[in-house]
Order: C-alpha cells, then sequence, then structure tokens
C-alpha cells in the first residue's frame, strides 16, 4: 500500500486545487499590517492565538511545523521572527514561495516527513507553530519528543490537538454517533475514504499526556469548534490549543 503520508499529501493537493480554506496565500495587505504590528494567526479553526503566548520576535527563530500554505509564516516574518517552515506537501510549500517572492523575504522551505526525525539540530527553535495537523499522523508522542529535541531551553511549542470528536459523528448533520475510538484506517476496514485521506483520532492521554513525558511544562489552553455544522452550532468544541514550554527545570528533573 502506498505510504500514508504520500497519500495525504496527494490529498490535500486536491483540496487546495479545489479553494481550501488552509492552502489559500495571505493577502498583500495582511503583510503589511503585520509589518506594522497588526496580525495574528490561528492553531485551531476560529480562535485567534493570544499575543501573549508570543514573545516578543527580535532575535527569535520559529519552526512552522506542517505549517505551510503561505497563511502563518508570512504573518510570523512580517512580525520579525526568522521563519523556517516544513511541510510534506508541495503545493503547501509553493504557496510559501510564492509569497515570499511577492513580498520580497527570504524563509527557510523544508520538505520533509514529521513523523520522521525532523531534520534540525538539538535546539535550533525559540519556537515551533503547529495548527491543526495531528489527525494525519498515526502516532503523536515520537513528534512530541522531536519538538522537545529541537526547541531551545526555554522554547515555546503552541500546538493544536482534535479531541476525537469529528471521528465519532456521522458526517452530514452531525446528529448522531456512528462510530467508536479510536479511529484508525489502518486498523479499522472500511474507514479509509480517499477523498478524506488518511486521518487519526488521538487520546487525551496521547496528546496531553504526550507533552507531559516529553518534558513539556503546559502553560495554557483553549478549545475552538469547527467553524461550522451542527457541533459548531451547538458550542461543541473539537480542538484543543495549547502552550507548553521546554522548561530547563522540568527538562534537568527528568
Amino acid at each position: 500500500m502506498e505510504n500514508y503520508q504520500d497519500i495525504n499529501a496527494r490529498v490535500i493537493s486536491s483540496w487546495i486545487s479545489s479553494g481550501w480554506q488552509w492552502g489559500i496565500p495571505v493577502e498583500h495587505e495582511t503583510f503589511k499590517r503585520a509589518q506594522n504590528g497588526d496580525w495574528e494567526v490561528l492553531l485551531t479553526p476560529t480562535k485567534p492565538v493570544p499575543r501573549s503566548w508570543f514573545p516578543s520576535p527580535e532575535g527569535k527563530t520559529l519552526l512552522g511545523l506542517a505549517s505551510g500554505g503561505g497563511q502563518q509564516i508570512p504573518v510570523f516574518t512580517a512580525a520579525g521572527f526568522s521563519c523556517t517552515v516544513l511541510d510534506y506537501c508541495d503545493a503547501q510549500l509553493d504557496s510559501e514561495r510564492l509569497v515570499a517572492g511577492r513580498e520580497g523575504y527570504e524563509v527557510n522551505i523544508v520538505k520533509a516527513d514529521m513523523t520522521k526525525p525532523l531534520p534540525f539540530s538539538d535546539e535550533s527553535f525559540d519556537i515551533i507553530f503547529n495548527p491543526v495537523s495531528l489527525c494525519y499522523v498515526e502516532s503523536v508522542e515520537p513528534i512530541l519528543k522531536e519538538c522537545f529535541r529541537v526547541l531551545k531551553k526555554d522554547g515555546i511549542l503552541l500546538i493544536a490537538f482534535d479531541n476525537g470528536l469529528n471521528f465519532i459523528t456521522d458526517e452530514g448533520d452531525e446528529e448522531r454517533i456512528v462510530r467508536g475510538l479510536p479511529f484508525n484506517p489502518l486498523k479499522g476496514p472500511g474507514l479509509y475514504k480517499e477523498e478524506d485521506g488518511m486521518q487519526f483520532s488521538h487520546s487525551f492521554s496521547e496528546q496531553i499526556g504526550g507533552l507531559v513525558r516529553a518534558g513539556f511544562s503546559i502553560t495554557d489552553v483553549y478549545e475552538d469548534t469547527n467553524g461550522y455544522g451542527r457541533l459548531h452550532e451547538l458550542g461543541i468544541p473539537s480542538f484543543w490549543a495549547v502552550r507548553a514550554e521546554k522548561s530547563f527545570r522540568r527538562s534537568a528533573q527528568l
């Protein structure tokens, strides 16, 4: 069978061709506003990340992990961060090149599979920004450990998790519970749909527990909805956004 990450890269490319909202690069006006200090970014569908979650950008290195698409990285660059973006989808990386060329800035663009060891040295970044994407990988804990490794001491991980509700309801009206958890199309016959790619549910223990076991200290969280559909209309959250730190004192104790 084709590698599931290659399946996802191909499916996401098709979504982008059809106008997928997470593959539309930012406009020039958004970039200019960010240069003037007026900026916000999303980890989850609707709620902007609090500006208090970010340090001052001067001299700070930032990795956009699975963050291609020309949406967050241009804003971070305009705000003053020194940015690297890693993604496995060529179309998403092409959007990064498009915006960088249009606005005239340099960005380190890396095509890599985040389920493999990250192609960076220990303690390379001050910040890692990982919007909703771990639902496209089977195992999250190795990725969290790699994030810890490549962050500098006292570095910050800003990450989004899916809480699993999107996998259990019917895909039309979201009125019925039709599946159990975990959702794993590699192990559950009939769960894979080509138009959806390979998506996986992950438990609280895998995600929040995985952060703690990797050595992170969680400093803040918030919830968010899908931004559409019945779950959203009822105010039922589908995602968690988490701010975590590579605390020197904590890592020294592990």
